[in-house]
């Protein structure tokens, strides 16, 4: 046994993070600590590593284990070169013989200037720092918090392999669904205080997870049943209840106190969007460098409305440099971006907004907007608030109080709650809890306009990307369709040299007939764009109306009966609208 924590329990304030959980780490176990955010997984780690101590209960570790912590925001000494950071309270015996290792780790993982100052570095970079000086020390077991974070495609598939063959001990934070997979032998899930264990890796949790709910949801059914028939016989014979039976009574009285099983709250979202012209955003030549090098060059794409784009590539690639420029937050040097008058950009970023720490959490959301019309109604920003976890009692608290993923979670919530109509995502899935990120996907599966998002996130784009555009570093941009699964296959095959193979004799497919619009369609689909606008005027010239005419019962119900007709005739053009749309999609993409 390499580590054992018993009877553990921490409060923060009136939270209790963990209450008596006993938790043990032997040689080549390698857990996965999985939970919403906000329940404290961090905390937790902290305390397997020393770093703060729990309220009640014991760590013990074997005097000759060796541990090595990577935290969720390594502190650093900005004045120490990166060398010198990896190697900080090492003796220089060591750093001689591991010199070289250290290199080799650093540049696998990005970083190539061994002199630069720590303090000129990003976040990310900083993240990768520390994560190869937990790598290059000799340790029993390693406790990593979000170790795949800032890591791009390659260098997450490459910690994985090293992780895999480590022979010591793992605990880990993260949420990396194919990392757990690959890597994990246990689930520990930490859920209202309580930690559950699994002897299993990601998709065999998932399993054991769904048998034990329905085992205590059994278990409740029986519960309620045996109460309703328990309470009927007490009923039945109140009369004459001091002859029942005492133990019977108490057998109920038992049950009744007994606690129903308790879940975690989901994330419940509706798409939700503003209305989508025919223009959406149309990059032409697109160009962009900095210093000598290009990191996009001539660059065109037309943005449809189902598009579902996954941008992938190297850490400084320029992959978030594209999204910058499709957002329109950054020009090009050369090239023109066109963006529609009716599009309405949601734009999600790795480094989120700047929030008042002293704000609290309701004013913020309230601020972007007091309700949002979605498909299932309209909801305020309370109710809203409520769906993505965050209940009364956590309304009226100050940002600051909330974790990490907390706000990232109300970050999220404060660009859906504007009803945007084109989404763009850098890095969503940093610091979301895999809870959230499984209906966050279902939510963007039925967002109603197009989606580019930039993730290292293998199993997020796995479920959303339908195209992947590839930012190669050099200036091009190769698209692929397909998903994450589907690149990588068509890269390894790139990659593979060509067997001597006779060229297959291709049979010459039957042509389609080409779409296009008739007369009329043409016609209609120039002139609908004003008349869904007139129409709309209309209907707000109506209701301004009846709020003058609010005393006059014989004039309020015409403009009512105008408005409902005008109402079904909106409709019933906003069909014709969509009809013509998907039909000019198609004609364009032939």
């Amino acid at each position: 046994m390499l580590l054992s924590a018993e009877h553990i329990s921490k409060n923060y304030g009136m939270r209790q993070l963990l209450d008596d959980v006993n938790f043990y780490i032997n040689q080549g176990d390698k857990c996965g600590i999985i939970g919403i955010n906000g329940t404290g997984k961090s905390t937790f780690l902290k305390m397997l590593a020393g770093d703060i101590m729990p309220d009640e209960g014991e760590i013990r570790t074997d005097p000759n284990v060796q541990v090595s912590y990577l935290p969720q925001n390594p502190i650093m000494d900005d004045n120490a070169t990166v060398l010198e950071q990896v190697f900080l309270h090492c003796p220089a015996e060591f750093q001689s013989i591991n010199e070289y290792e250290a290199k080799t780790m650093l540049t696998k993982l990005g970083i190539t200037d061994f002199t630069q100052k720590v303090g000129t570095l990003s976040g990310g970079q900083r993240k990768r720092i520390a994560l190869a000086a937990v790598l290059i020390h000799p340790a029993d077991l390693l406790i990593l918090d979000e170790p795949t974070n800032h890591l791009d495609t390659d260098m997450t598939m490459w910690l994985e392999e090293r992780l895999r063959k480590f022979r010591g001990g793992i605990a880990m934070v993260t949420h990396d669904r194919y990392f757990l997979e690959r890597v994990s032998n246990h689930i520990t899930e930490l859920s209202r205080g309580k930690l559950y264990h699994y002897e299993a890796n990601y998709s065999k949790y998932l399993e054991l997870k769904a048998e034990r709910q329905e085992m205590a949801e059994a278990s409740e059914r029986k519960r309620q049943s045996i109460l309703r028939h328990e309470r009927e016989w007490i009923m039945r014979g109140c009369k004459a209840r001091t002859t029942k039976s005492k133990e019977r009574i108490e057998r109920y009285e038992n049950l009744l106190n007994q606690d129903a099983p308790e879940y975690d709250d989901n994330v419940q979202m509706t798409a939700a969007a503003s209305r989508l012209g025919r223009k959406i955003i149309e990059l032409k030549n697109v160009s962009k460098s900095y210093g000598a090098g290009d990191v996009i060059s001539n660059f065109s794409y037309n943005l449809l409305r189902d598009d579902r784009i996954g941008i992938v590539g190297h850490n400084g690639a320029g992959k978030s440099t594209l999204l910058n420029i499709i957002a329109g937050t950054l020009q090009p040097d050369w090239g023109e971006v066109d963006i529609g008058s009716t599009v309405k950009i949601g734009y999600f970023t790795q480094e989120g907004r700047e929030l008042d720490l002293n704000q609290r959490v309701y004013d913020f959301i309230h601020e972007i907007s007091a309700e949002l019309k979605t498909a299932e109604g309209t909801f305020t920003a309370a109710q809203m608030m409520e769906r993505f976890m965050f209940p009364s009692t956590m309304q009226s608290m100050p940002i600051g109080r909330l974790s990490g993923g907390e706000r990232r979670r109300l970050y999220l919530l404060s660009v859906l709650m504007a009803a945007p109509n084109v989404l763009l995502l850098d890095e969503p899935t940093n610091d979301l809890d895999i809870m959230t990120l499984s209906i966050l996907e279902d939510y963007l599966q039925g967002f109603p306009g197009p989606i580019i998002a930039v993730s290292h996130d293998r199993f997020f784009l796995d479920r959303l990307a339908e195209t992947i555009f590839e930012v190669k570093g050099d200036g091009n941009v190769e698209q692929y369709n397909g998903n994450w699964t589907d690149w990588m296959e068509k890269r390894k095959a790139e990659q593979t040299p060509p067997k001597d193979q006779k060229p297959k004799v291709q049979q010459e497919r039957p042509k389609q007939k080409k779409l296009k619009f008739s007369y009329n369609e043409q016609r209609e689909f120039e002139t609908i764009d004003d008349e869904l606008a007139a129409i709309e005027g209309e209907i707000a010239e109506c209701e301004a109306q009846q709020a003058e005419f609010c005393s006059d019962y014989v004039k309020l119900q015409e403009l009512q009966a105008k408005q409902t007709e005008l109402e079904a005739k909106l409709e019933e053009k906003t069909e014709r609208w969509v009809y013509l749309n998907e039909l000019k999609e198609k004609i364009d993409a032939q």
